[in-house]
């Protein structure tokens, strides 16, 4: 994402119930943060396309809004509106910051286990709003290549338990050497235009029928 061209489309999920009582320092600080964060992403030009409350209707409204980020600006305690992020983003992971007032320490770091790419407390200048969000978007696009990494492996190891088993059937019942299944593999997948272990997955699939 260039610093340049700061085009996030922004969903905001507000959570915050403001007190009109101007001695209650708490609500205070929570207003003082929400001007600060919508100034800031005004400022740096995002496109916040809605600013939605943290309800039974919030993995609709993201489903249809389809945000590059979600911006959550919390009470206290976010747990709740987080947890539902979190599900609502399950099956098309965006990054998520946290803008809260909350500093337990035990809520930071179940914000950042459940996939929070920036928490951001108290003290919120305008200006650092622009280069907190592009930190956590490369924090999360990080984050999204360990996880395809991870995913490939995986997915590798799987096929190659999957082939060895194959080759380990066709060497049983047919008396073959380990290079002569490989190489009898190699021969099916070639002719099937299959993937190595997708023939091999159908020679398992068709020992169990016949078992």
């Amino acid at each position: 994402m260039s610093s340049s061209t700061p085009s996030l489309r922004i969903v905001v999920v507000n959570t915050v119930i403001f007190s009109e009582d101007e001695n209650d320092a708490a609500s205070q600080a929570q207003l003082a943060r929400s001007r600060a964060l919508r100034i800031g992403l005004l400022q740096a030009g995002y496109n916040i396309l809605a600013v939605i409350p943290g309800d039974l209707y919030l993995s609709e409204r993201i489903a249809q809004l389809q945000p590059d980020m979600i911006i959550i600006d919390a009470e206290s305690d976010a747990r709740d509106v987080l947890e539902d992020v979190v599900i609502a983003t399950r099956d098309a992971r965006r990054p998520i910051a946290l803008f809260t007032e909350d500093t337990d320490k035990d809520n930071i770091e179940a914000a950042m286990a459940a996939g929070v790419s920036a928490y951001v407390v108290a003290g919120l200048q305008s200006e650092r709003i622009k280069p907190v969000l592009e930190v956590a978007m490369a924090r999360f696009t990080a984050d999204q290549k360990l996880r395809s990494e991870l995913s490939d492996t995986k997915a590798r190891l799987a096929d190659r338990k999957v082939i060895e088993r194959a080759k380990g059937l066709l060497m049983e019942r047919h008396k073959m050497s380990e290079d002569q299944a490989y190489q009898k593999l190699r021969r099916l997948a070639m002719d099937k235009n299959l993937k190595l272990s997708e023939i091999a997955q159908r020679i398992l699939d068709v020992a169990d029928l016949l078992a």
